[in-house]
């Protein structure tokens, strides 16, 4: 990459930041949120309880979940070959939304939320990955046990929705399951937060050997790769970001197909290069989304309801296209 192009990857999300932190019902300038951050007294409690308690975590949120759901996809994407591959692909979308919904059923806060959902997301990989492990069994069938697993823990999600509360629960499990950003926090982003950044940050470290992957075994094999390790370091990276941020924000789609698919379409198949552009357009485009969800009318729009308007036509227009072998 050349160097304006990375200073533009890395100060467009710090200005889609700012610039959205001052988008809502309440407008605020600039100077506000500059006096806010820097503690200053000359700024009405209002302001500064708006900014710093209910803005600034929720963008920090939305920057961390954008880049992650685009990593995982991304890394998905390279680790099965498969441009069509998405961060619930190994069923982990199916298994942290059980547990948050178990929590909500059980009356867990939100930290007890977030940690079971966390729990039961990465035990759906383990799950996943024990009913694929075998000597023959490659990618094609990770997948298609992902989607069983997918599939059994949507049914005991349908299940608990079926038990809960009709006046009290059952309103919060779908609307949580719709995702939003609304519950962000500093405790669970200080619960959450660290395993996406860990994560990112080690696929950031293997993203140019994560150009073998779509290698043959023998030239894997030829090239001196420890193939395993590779391969479970990539899995196990890309599902801890998908269930950590599915545990703090709820079903978020699409953004881990559109973004690296929008980063391909301008970087190429290089992993080197759309890893770094994955983190940025990823992290830019959850505020953005997220801003106007919240921003849009009275009542907040679920997050994943705009993800889905944007990237089902989006998706349609890769596919239709001519002009490019995206796919």
């Amino acid at each position: 990459m050349k160097k304006t192009t990375i200073f533009i990857l890395i100060i467009l999300p710090i200005i889609i930041a700012l610039v959205c932190i001052c988008i809502g019902r309440i407008g605020i300038s600039p100077s506000e949120v500059f006096k806010a951050i820097v503690g200053s007294e000359d700024i009405k409690g209002t302001v500064r309880i708006t900014i710093m308690n209910v803005r600034l975590p929720r963008i920090l949120l939305g920057l961390l979940c954008g880049a992650g759901l685009s990593v995982a996809g991304c890394s998905f994407q390279s680790f099965f070959s498969n441009p069509l591959a998405t961060p619930d692909t190994m069923g982990v979308a199916g298994g942290a939304s059980f547990g948050a919904a178990l929590g909500l059923l059980l009356g867990f806060d939100m930290a007890g939320v977030q940690v079971l959902s966390f729990i039961f997301g990465a035990g759906a990989v383990l799950v996943t990955k024990l009913a694929a492990s075998g000597r023959n069994h490659g990618p094609a069938v990770l997948v298609i046990s992902g989607i069983m697993v997918g599939s059994l823990f949507s049914a005991l999600v349908s299940l608990v929705k079926f038990v809960a509360d009709a006046e009290s629960q059952l309103p919060a499990i779908t609307y949580w399951l719709m995702g939003s950003l609304g519950s962000a926090g500093y405790k669970n982003l200080a619960l959450g937060a660290p395993i996406i950044v860990i994560s990112i940050i080690v696929i950031f470290l293997l993203r140019w050997r994560m150009n073998l992957l779509s290698l043959s075994e023998d030239e894997l094999i030829a090239s001196g790769t420890n193939v395993k390790l590779l391969r479970t370091l990539v899995v196990i990276c890309a599902a801890a970001m998908t269930s950590s941020v599915i545990s703090m924000c709820g079903q978020v789609g699409w953004v881990g197909l559109i973004v690296p698919h929008m980063c391909r379409m301008i970087w190429g198949q290089d992993n080197k290069k759309l890893i770094p552009a994955s983190i940025s357009i990823g992290a830019a485009f959850m505020v953005v989304v997220d801003t106007v969800a919240r921003s849009i009318s009275a009542a907040e729009i679920p997050v994943s309801i705009l993800t889905a308007i944007i990237g089902a036509p989006f998706f349609i227009l890769i596919l239709t296209s001519r002009k490019r072998n995206i796919i």
